[in-house]
């Protein structure tokens, strides 16, 4: 499905993911360091969850580019998963050739902002 509104994803049968799309410039910012922000930001080893959120939507998954994304993406997963830091729990996180990116709609944009939230604490 091309273009899917926030209520089509939500029923769980378009495949897409809810995700951020992040812009940055590498001689300001290694993608390594956009990768262990990622890592640091969410729980690697809920299948199908974020915090409350359930389903394919909320799936842990890297989008990349290139090769190499690709390849330093599933470099820093197999360090994480061979640290001690989730022991022995599998890093369910996909690595994905990006394909397409929807933006949500404007009423969707900064959500949690317009609840009076500045962060998500999942």
């Amino acid at each position: 499905m091309k273009n899917p509104s926030y209520e089509d994803v939500c029923t769980d049968k378009t495949g897409h993911a809810e995700a951020v799309e992040v812009t940055f410039d590498p001689k300001k910012i290694n993608y390594e360091k956009l990768l262990q922000v990622f890592w640091d930001n969410h729980n690697p080893t809920q299948l199908n969850r974020q915090g409350p959120d359930l389903g394919t939507q909320y799936r842990s998954v890297i989008f990349y580019h290139n090769d190499k994304q690709k390849e330093a993406a599933i470099k820093s997963k197999e360090k994480l998963q061979k640290s001690d830091k989730y022991k022995d729990r599998k890093i369910v996180t996909e690595v994905v050739h990006i394909e397409a990116f929807y933006e949500a709609e404007k009423y969707h944009q900064q959500y949690l902002e317009k609840r009076g939230l500045s962060t998500c604490h999942i």
